[in-house]
């Protein structure tokens, strides 16, 4: 019983890794005019998985374009494009990757930004971003014949995405601490009873 208590507690400390991070393109300021995307992008670490919401008003939208593309302002050749307000763009390949506003003048007024996904990272780094939360993996068990029951902790399983709650743009989610109050919970009485 103290192995897999033990066991529970090293997986809670490993666990916020493998967190995707949301992050909400310019904080508060959204895809707009005047804001420094270069700046905004300084100190951030990008991974496969993570998301970047794009929150702006109707004279606006969001191309994903390429690396020409994006340093001349060319905004006939879109890879993508969305409109509407609000744009969730996963981040499902490393590399860089490359969006402009098409509304004429926009971009070349600075309305554009580059990011580098990375393949992964053992510590995201959530500055002003939010980490969402992996809905529970139940261990599978084993029982060969004359065996005792051993617990196997899927490994590699990605996380499933929160995409019930849009991004906050300060700081990590509540769902985070959330569930780490409740396995604290669960674990308080268990610890109090291997006394």
């Amino acid at each position: 019983m103290a192995i897999a208590t033990a066991a529970f507690f090293a997986f809670l400390l490993v666990l916020p890794a493998a967190y995707a991070v949301d992050y909400t393109v310019g904080d508060s300021s959204g895809w707009n005019q005047g804001t420094d995307y270069t700046t905004w992008t300084a100190g951030k670490t990008f991974n496969i998985g993570d998301t970047l919401l794009f929150t702006y008003g109707g004279s606006h939208s969001v191309d994903v374009v390429n690396k020409a593309d994006y340093d001349s302002c060319n905004t006939g050749n879109a890879l993508e494009s969305h409109n509407g307000g609000s744009t969730v763009i996963t981040l499902s390949k490393a590399g860089p990757m490359y969006f402009t506003c098409p509304a004429l003048g926009h971009c070349s007024g600075g309305m554009k930004l580059a990011v580098t996904v990375s393949a992964g990272s053992t510590t995201p780094t959530p500055s002003n971003g939010t980490p969402t939360t992996p809905s529970p993996t139940t261990p599978s068990t084993n029982t060969p014949s004359g065996t005792p029951p051993s617990t196997n902790t899927p490994s590699g399983t990605p996380p499933s995405r929160n995409t019930d709650t849009p991004a906050g743009a300060n700081g990590a989610s509540s769902n985070l601490y959330n569930y780490m109050f409740g396995a604290c919970l669960v674990l308080a009485p268990l610890l109090v009873l291997m006394g």
